[in-house]
């Protein structure tokens, strides 16, 4: 006969070894604990680090490289990457502003005319991918170059002037600043915002998303259930040369300045955001909100050493600690997951 008052105890302990697991199996947990230690040891160090001023001026740089990491998320989920990044942000704007300096176009037909060539940069590589059977990482090595070398050849290595920027409704849109107390807010976060939101609502809540994430983690298997590989990935490297276009013509107006060689190294501390964010690098799981916690940690970083007197050459020692110990750190959660502790 069942003892009537036999005890329950244990389910409560089965839930909260349930909550941990699935705790520890969220790829944006080791990112947000390096953000929050980071966050006190330099305002320990220098408390100006959390002053308006300081998260004024390294949102404004972070949201650029930012643009690049979002679309590199779905393309690493997707099984890929994209080394042209760097030269594609440089490219671009300078093919916006010689357009608009030889007088052949007025800026908002420049700009579409530049996003139109990052689009091709894509589609080629896209092209090469999917349909020739070439590894992303030679497809997009030589682009990288080829693009780098157009934009030497196009300016003679020279920048290009953008200060005709002045007064256009368009730069306004795009870099346009306004205050929020003491706070000076450019219009490139908020775009950095919205393609954020709009891309996690994609990856999560969409048959696309899903896609996605079966594209990269077993495209066999995806291809039999009737998942268009081949068209996904042709379009996430479309968007992701768009976006780091984009984010070339935004510099260039922030900056004054179309440098054809700006950009150079942007490729692999993007791919560094997006890893350290909690994607997976050989694809199958991303993470938007984990890549937006990468960008803040490494732009973070920047400006943190170097307010506590850290020089600045430094930098890569800490980038690349920090990418060996996250790795580190999601293999070990992943381990506890499937081990089911």
């Amino acid at each position: 006969m069942t003892d009537k008052n036999t005890s329950v105890a244990p389910a409560p302990r089965a839930r909260g070894s349930d909550f941990l697991r699935r705790l520890s199996a969220t790829p944006e947990l080791g990112p947000v604990i390096l953000l929050v230690v980071m966050l006190v040891v330099f305002t320990s160090i220098n408390p100006a680090f959390l002053s308006l001023n300081n998260i004024s001026n390294a949102l404004t740089f972070t949201v650029e490289l930012g643009l690049i990491a979002l679309g590199m998320t779905l393309l690493m989920t997707s099984g890929e990457f994209d080394l042209s990044v760097g030269s594609v942000f440089g490219f671009t704007a300078v093919v916006m502003w010689t357009l608009i300096n030889s007088g052949a176009m007025g800026m908002p037909a420049a700009f579409a005319c530049a996003i139109l060539v990052a689009l091709a940069v894509g589609a080629i590589n896209g092209f090469f991918v999917t349909r020739l059977k070439i590894p992303s990482f030679l497809v997009t090595l030589g682009m990288l170059l080829v693009v780098r070398g157009s934009a030497l050849w196009l300016t003679s290595g020279f920048p290009q002037r953008t200060w005709d920027a002045d007064d256009q409704w368009l730069a306004e849109l795009l870099v346009g600043d306004f205050r929020i107390g003491g706070m000076r807010i450019y219009m490139s976060l908020i775009w950095f915002v919205t393609v954020a939101l709009l891309l996690h609502y994609v990856l999560t809540r969409t048959r696309y998303g899903n896609w996605i994430q079966a594209t990269g983690g077993n495209p066999a298997a995806a291809r039999n259930r009737g998942v268009p590989t081949r068209s996904v990935k042709m379009a996430l490297f479309m968007l992701t040369s768009a976006l780091a276009g984009l984010a070339g013509i935004i510099s260039s107006i922030r900056v004054s300045a179309a440098n054809p060689n700006s950009g150079t190294t942007y490729e692999l501390e993007v791919i560094a955001m997006v890893v350290i964010g909690g994607t997976a690098l050989m694809g199958g799981r991303g993470t938007i909100l984990g890549t937006v916690l990468g960008v803040l940690i490494l732009r973070l970083m920047r400006n943190g050493i170097v307010l506590i007197g850290v020089p600045g050459l430094a930098y890569n020692i800490f980038i690349g600690a920090i990418i060996l110990g996250m790795m580190a750190l999601h293999s070990a959660l992943e381990r506890r997951h499937n081990e089911g502790t």
